[in-house]
């Protein structure tokens, strides 16, 4: 920090204005703020102490200025507060209110990890969630009340499942999991994975050449809540099914981690359709029905109705 008259120099410069240190210090000790925290350490300081202070009760002043004007500070997202350091009047800077609700933001941000998911999933939430006042499907209804009883419960001492929503493209489905997943990180600071997996197979896919697997696996299959979104949209392979999709669950199973899927299928439907007829055509019902039956440990299956909302752009 730049000593008392070379700051004055500063502030002065270019003002043509002709007044002393003391009138400055007139103003400074006038101050509201810091006439109370001399008053409130009256005890402690001397006027000794104040003439030596006269810097750091100066800088705390003129801080207080920039930033009840709006302009650069010497620590921006900071504000000045008057200490006793040692016996000498000093200056701390603490984080203004504005930038801890930022770090509060940034953080609940940081905890919902997304792997190509749309990006209005950030912004999701309950309270926006469309119910379709017009016809007020159940459906929307009791994929609203799950979600929101799911937040309220968890974490718990038991494990609780997640939900299997599967309905037809658009209905908000993806949308109700990022409104999930945000109420978790905001009210109860909780992390969650969020994945498209149709795009996560080929990611896995293209990660045997860079021989990575086992990490991005272990990541996924870990995390503390998993959602797993679009499950069947396309066909899956042999090694998809059973080595990346059947050893995630297989391990949220035995660990009892909660675990949301989307689908276009029902549950019935994606094991026949879609998990037992791998992208050769070959037909494995018994390997479907394993996969299945983690699933259903894992969820809940709850339909969704109504409009494409995406339509209505």
């Amino acid at each position: 920090m730049k000593s008392l008259s070379e700051s004055l120099q500063n502030v002065m410069r270019g003002k043509n204005v002709a007044a002393s240190v003391d009138l400055l210090m007139k103003r400074v000790l006038a101050d509201p703020d810091v006439k109370a925290f001399l008053l409130q350490n009256q005890d402690q300081i001397t006027k000794e102490m104040v003439h030596s202070g006269q810097s750091k009760l100066y800088e705390f002043y003129h801080e207080k200025q920039l930033r009840e004007k709006g302009e650069a500070t010497v620590a921006p997202g900071y504000s000045p507060q008057l200490i006793l350091n040692s016996g000498q009047i000093d200056v701390t800077y603490v984080p203004t209110q504005q930038l801890i609700e930022q770090e509060r933001q940034r953080h609940i941000q940081r905890l919902v990890r997304s792997i190509n998911m749309p990006k209005f999933i950030q912004h999701a939430s309950l309270d926006d969630f469309y119910l379709d006042e017009k016809h007020q499907t159940s459906t929307r209804v009791a994929a609203l009340k799950a979600a929101i009883e799911f937040t309220n419960a968890y974490p718990s001492d038991h494990f609780i499942p997640g939900l299997y929503l599967y309905g037809s493209f658009g209905v908000g489905k993806t949308y109700l999991l990022g409104a999930i997943a945000n109420e978790l990180a905001k009210k109860k600071g909780v992390a969650t994975t969020m994945l498209h997996f149709p795009s996560f197979a080929v990611e896995m896919r293209n990660s045997i050449r860079n021989n990575n697997i086992s990490a991005k696996l272990d990541a996924v299959k870990k995390a503390p809540v998993l959602m797993l979104d679009d499950i069947g949209a396309d066909a899956m392979s042999k090694w998809v099914r059973d080595d990346v999709l059947g050893i995630i669950l297989e391990y949220r199973m035995q660990e009892e981690l909660p675990t949301f899927f989307s689908s276009n299928f029902a549950m019935d439907e994606l094991e026949k359709n879609h998990l037992a007829v791998d992208n050769q055509g070959d037909h494995e019902p018994l390997k479907a029905q394993r996969i299945m039956e983690r699933v259903k440990f894992l969820s809940r299956e709850l339909p969704m109705t109504g409009e494409n909302l995406r339509s209505k752009g």
